[in-house]
Order: structure tokens, then C-alpha cells, then sequence
């Protein structure tokens, strides 16, 4: 009888250890969390400063990927720094025609209607370092918050080409010494849970020292890429 009472008492010990330490390991908080360390984001990409005579014309957007390192400032980890590195691949449809004279000097002009062509886009792959101040309203265990992060990106494009068609012509540039490959943008993201606005805004111009050649405008480019961005764990 003894023998059988203390087996009991042993087994109700045993389980009641295993359910506490479950409860506990319900209610203890993971002070360690941390949110949004990979991104993949899409936009349509627009052009300001240019010349009075050159449009937006074709097809003009990107994809912009990579991973994040979150960095919580605070014991609600819901403030935070990111720091990171993406690609991203832009393209623009507009009416530049970029080349090269005899003497190897970039000719800028405007292609207007009388022009016929197929073709004309100006396209780039960019390495960022994208660094953000986060704030979100999550916790370790909630997955639909809102989130507000601003902040900028550092981008060396790696590669860019100015690509113009025509029947029986074609012109690829490749070689731009006008063309700023360093660039610096301001970003913002904004939304609830999957779904977040995207905006990005290049402080640094395309081109320095460029103008078109017939009206002598200042070609600057100072692309604005507004679209959706998605955050993953």
C-alpha cells in the first residue's frame, strides 16, 4: 500500500513539473525576437528633373531584393535600427537617346515623334546597403502590425546600359562617363501586416555635366520608384 501511494505521489510530481513547465514556457516572452530580416519589393519607376521635352514612354520598373538585420533599440524590441544588403534591377522607358560622336563624346537628344524606333530604355542592376529606423507595433507572437520605417540607401550600380532599336540600327552604350554610378536614396515604407506602400527617391541625379545637344537643358534624372514591399521573418 505504501509502496503503491508513493508511486502516486511520484507520477502526480512528475506531471505536474511537465505542466508547469509548459505553462511557463507559454508566458515567458523570447527577448530575442526580432522582425523583417528579408524583403522583396516591387515598383513602377517614374523619372523627375529631366529636360521639357523628354517623357516616360514604355515599360519602366524594378525588383529590389535582400536581407536586413534588425537591431532592436528597446525592451519592447519594437523600435529598431536595420542594416542590410539587396540588388536591385531597374528599368526606364523614356524618350533619351543616348550615343557617342566620332570622338568618343556622349551625344544626348530627344527622340520626338518624327523618329521612328522600337526600342529606347535605360536599364541598371544596383548593390544597396539599405540602413532603416523601424518602428512597428509587434510583438514575438503577433504577425499582423503596423510598421513605418524610413531611412536611405547606398547603391553602387555594378552594371547600366542605354539601349536604343530601330529597324536596320541598333545602339548600345555601355561606357556613360556622365553617368553617376555611386547613388544615395531616401526611402519609406508604410503598411499593416503583408502589404506595405514602398517609396524611393534618388537624391543623387543620374547624370552630372550632361545636357541635350540642341537646347542645351541639364539632364539630371532623379528617378522616384513608388510600389508594394513585402517583409519576411
Amino acid at each position: 500500500m505504501l509502496k503503491r501511494c508513493f508511486i502516486l505521489l511520484l507520477l502526480s510530481f512528475i506531471g505536474a513539473s511537465a505542466f508547469g513547465q509548459d505553462s511557463l514556457a507559454v508566458k515567458v516572452s523570447d527577448p530575442n525576437y526580432r522582425e523583417d530580416q528579408f524583403y522583396v519589393g516591387v515598383t513602377y519607376n517614374l523619372i523627375t528633373r529631366v529636360p521639357s521635352n523628354i517623357n516616360l514612354k514604355g515599360l519602366s520598373g524594378g525588383v529590389n531584393f535582400g536581407f536586413i538585420r534588425d537591431m532592436p533599440l528597446n525592451k519592447q524590441r519594437n523600435v529598431a535600427i536595420g542594416l542590410g544588403l539587396g540588388l536591385s534591377f531597374d528599368r526606364y522607358g523614356e524618350t533619351l537617346f543616348i550615343g557617342e560622336s566620332q570622338n568618343e563624346q556622349t551625344l544626348f537628344s530627344s527622340l520626338d515623334e518624327t523618329i521612328e524606333y522600337d526600342v529606347n530604355r535605360f536599364s541598371t542592376a544596383t548593390v544597396e546597403i539599405p540602413i532603416e529606423f523601424r518602428w512597428r507595433t509587434s510583438t514575438e507572437s503577433e504577425y499582423k502590425f503596423w510598421r513605418i520605417y524610413t531611412g536611405a540607401r547606398l547603391g553602387y550600380v555594378y552594371w547600366y546600359q542605354s539601349f536604343f532599336s530601330q529597324p536596320n540600327n541598333e545602339v548600345s552604350q555601355t561606357d556613360i562617363p556622365e553617368f553617376q554610378q555611386l547613388q544615395l536614396a531616401a526611402t519609406l515604407s508604410v503598411g499593416y501586416s503583408t502589404f506595405n506602400f514602398y517609396a524611393n527617391y534618388s537624391v543623387t541625379p543620374f547624370f552630372t555635366n550632361a545636357v541635350i545637344g540642341d537646347t542645351q537643358e541639364e539632364i539630371a534624372f532623379a528617378p522616384l520608384k513608388i510600389g508594394i514591399i513585402f517583409y519576411i521573418l
